[in-house]
């Protein structure tokens, strides 16, 4: 289990993945969120005279208020994009987007179909690109996942992780950061629907080097002993023609009050939100005491803030 310190700055420009930080740069990502959760002034002028733009070309609640309440509490500005607008790599190509907002603002959060469209607009500019979320990876709602899971526990020493549905971008992220922390992790999916391959491939070879265990089943069984479950909805935005089918093969992945009798003793339920009541999770155990989705919720708000300190205001702890 992960013990060193935390760094004092992020290494690299972006951040488009979990994979690519170093285990002491999620540590210090979820030291400088407590702080900032616990006082909300502290960094309030981070972002004084700083602009970050979010181009979205998927619907949002969570990540666009978070982001936009977030630059605005670290004293910047932020302006909001829809695809409907720049018609992003339509209109003109995604590297030229790119050149020109960095010759208005200070970062870009992009919220994009193709995880390729994120990585192109990275290579191309020369501010910080916040993933805000792909079609492969999901990291800012991960790493705010384990700011929930050790803000629960006070830890993260004897947790084990159960995520149960569709392989997509939250699950891969998930994956990357257990890989990166230590912390082993078991998906359990319906034959079919597994997480990608090279995502899996990827975290196991992490996982040599922080003890990580990875899982990879069908078998709902393999939910016992976890001390968090986790589900998202079964089509993910793009994938809304599949709803029906899908909606048959998961029935029995719904995450209810019998499967969570399946986990440890005072095991959390998780979900990254809008959930589906009555399909991947039931009403029960979504209102449960057991829940922290809401928590989850909020801690976007914390952890996403550490992330623009980070990269666009140049904070250190």
């Amino acid at each position: 289990m992960l013990t060193a310190a935390p760094a004092r700055r992020l290494s690299q420009k972006d951040l488009l993945s979990v994979a690519t930080l170093a285990p002491e740069e999620i540590l210090a990502i979820i030291e400088l969120a407590g702080r900032l959760k616990r006082a909300p002034d502290s960094l309030n002028g981070a972002l004084r005279g700083k602009t970050v733009v979010l181009v979205f070309e998927k619907p949002s609640l969570r990540t666009r208020v978070t982001f936009e309440v977030g630059v605005h509490q670290l004293g910047g500005h932020s302006i909001f994009l829809d695809h409907h607008r720049i018609k992003l790599g339509e209109r003109e190509a995604i590297k030229d987007v790119g050149r020109n907002l960095e010759r208005w603002t200070h970062g870009i959060v992009a919220r994009t179909y193709k995880h390729k469209s994120v990585l192109e607009l990275a290579a191309a500019t020369r501010i910080p690109v916040i993933n805000g979320l792909t079609d492969l990876l999901h990291p800012c709602q991960a790493l705010a996942d384990y700011f929930t899971i050790r803000e629960r526990f006070g830890t993260f020493e004897g947790v084990r992780v159960a995520y149960v549905g569709d392989g997509n971008n939250t699950c891969h992220s998930l994956l990357d950061g257990a890989a990166k922390l230590g912390l082993p992790i078991t998906v359990v999916s319906p034959e079919g629907y597994e997480p990608n391959s090279r995502v899996v491939n990827e975290a196991m070879r992490l996982a040599q080097d922080s003890g990580s265990e990875i899982r990879i089943t069908n078998d709902l069984d393999a939910v016992a002993g976890a001390t968090v479950v986790y589900t998202d909805t079964w089509a993910s935005m793009g994938q809304e023609d599949e709803s029906e089918e899908r909606a048959a093969i998961f029935a029995d992945y719904q995450v209810n009050e019998d499967l969570m009798a399946r986990a440890a003793p005072g095991a959390v339920f998780m979900h990254c939100l809008p959930a589906h009541r009555g399909m991947e999770v039931s009403s029960g155990v979504l209102d449960s005491g057991e829940s922290v989705v809401f928590e989850q919720a909020e801690n976007r708000l914390h952890v996403q803030n550490a992330i623009l300190a980070f990269l666009v205001g140049g904070a250190t702890l």
